[in-house]
């Protein structure tokens, strides 16, 4: 049998209880610790990751009411309070074993104990302390996720607000157009938040971030030997977010190759892993984000049509911050008070003035660039007047004299990759190339 990892702690001041206890509880569990003093039991918790306590009710002579066992339970509740904890006594007062379970116990074990009864209740208490600890860190995960709040005074952000609203409840697909840094994320975040899936995984993907050759491992899973470093079977993140919702961030990155087999997971909600002929059967909800232009990808053939249509049921395009100056005000405030808090700089305050320098800059980083900046600010102010540091406007290219073609022709490519931040996609719109074309180019310039 193979053991549990798990490591549990034994409170006795008896050492042949003890011994007795961590010589059969060892074939089970992973780590087995033992302490003789009570008064040792806080500084060991604070040291240690526990899964479980087995606790003896009684440590001083002459006294066998259990009021010790209930003291120092009561202890250890107050720093950790999903720790399950298994009391034992060797007086079996029924009276007892009810005042402890009501006081928080997990289980109540007579001495001398039967080993298999002692091995249920500690394994028990395990899987207590495991889905203990898997909610605790939904509900952080459940916090930070809730961080924003999604308020506006432009015009173009209500429409886009209350198209988010309507669609939100619905499993429709959702494809989410802009620019960097605009938000895309905190949209797809809250139409997860306000649909029935909230309770379920929300699962991020940035095709952006993941190389090529790892798309279909990281999206679709594996089977253990599918190929060579596949030593075990593994879910993808799309399999991960069963019942949930999947945000495909970047979808333009896409290999055509795996737009095929995307195209058929959301027609037919079957998912098969690399190395597998077996179908799974997939409940997600998809919300696509992309900067690129789809339309435009599928004319030069880099795009399916049909999984375009598939990923716009509802397209809803967020206005870069430039498009929605009224907003500065807000955000600007939200992110400083952010910083404040987390820097310890609580006097700091943002007046008129700077508030009209932070609209009068075009943010081509959009609200990204805004969190940035304030943050950098912050940081570096000292602790009662904040000193905005503003980004700096991009460099003036030197003026051209030589008009030699091929010279110009790299001029222009890098002030496209410039200007987009090395975008390829917006990059090669912009000059009006192929991503193929553009390739090329930077190939040929060494860029």
């Amino acid at each position: 049998m193979r053991k549990k990892e798990a490591h549990i702690l034994i409170v006795d001041d008896d050492e042949d209880i003890l011994f007795s206890a961590r010589v059969w509880l060892k074939k089970f569990f992973s780590q087995i610790s033992c302490l003789s003093q009570p008064s040792k039991i806080l500084k060991f918790l604070s040291e240690n990751q526990i899964d479980a306590v087995v606790l003896d009710m009684n440590f001083r002579k002459g006294f066998e009411n259990g009021q010790d066992g209930l003291y120092w339970m009561n202890e250890i509740k107050t720093i950790e309070p999903q720790l399950p904890i298994i009391l034992m006594t060797a007086y079996g007062e029924v009276e007892l074993a009810v005042e402890a379970l009501k006081n928080g116990a997990s289980d109540f074990i007579l001495k001398p104990w039967n080993n298999e009864k002692l091995y249920a209740s500690v394994n028990l208490a395990v899987d207590i302390s495991r889905k203990n600890k898997k909610l605790s860190q939904w509900e952080n995960i459940h916090q930070k996720t809730n961080q924003y709040k999604l308020e506006t005074q432009s015009a173009k952000m209500k429409e886009v607000l209350e198209r988010l609203q309507k669609v939100s409840p619905t499993d429709a697909n959702v494809l989410l157009l802009g620019e960097n840094g605009t938000g895309k994320y905190v949209m797809a975040e809250s139409i997860h938040e306000q649909s029935e899936r909230k309770n379920e995984p929300f699962v991020h993907i940035d095709l952006g971030s993941i190389s090529e050759n790892l798309f279909e491992a990281e999206l679709f899973g594996y089977k253990k030997g599918a190929f060579t470093d596949a030593h075990q079977d593994y879910a993808g993140k799309i399999e991960n977010a069963q019942n949930g919702t999947v945000f495909l961030d970047e979808i333009g990155n896409l290999p055509l190759q795996l737009q095929t087999k995307l195209l058929s997971l959301i027609q037919n909600k079957k998912l098969s892993r690399i190395g597998e002929t077996k179908e799974r059967q997939l409940d997600v909800r998809f919300i696509f984000a992309t900067n690129e232009n789809l339309k435009k990808a599928v004319g030069e053939n880099r795009f399916r049509q049909d999984l375009y249509y598939r990923i716009n049921t509802v397209e809803i395009q967020i206005p870069a911050l430039r498009e929605r100056t009224e907003d500065i005000d807000l955000l600007s405030q939200y992110f400083l008070d952010r910083y404040r808090q987390k820097y310890h700089k609580p006097d700091l305050k943002l007046d008129e003035n700077l508030l009209t320098l932070l609209k009068k800059y075009p943010w081509p980083g959009n609200i990204r660039e805004l969190d940035h900046c304030l943050e950098r600010s912050v940081i570096l102010s000292n602790q009662t007047y904040l000193q905005l540091l503003m980004p700096q406007p991009e460099e003036q290219e030197s003026t051209i004299i030589n008009l030699n073609i091929e010279e110009m022709e790299e001029v222009l490519i890098k002030k496209a990759l410039k200007k987009h931040r090395g975008n390829i996609s917006l990059a090669a719109e912009d000059l009006g190339l192929s991503r193929a074309a553009l390739y090329r180019r930077m190939e040929k310039f060494g860029l």
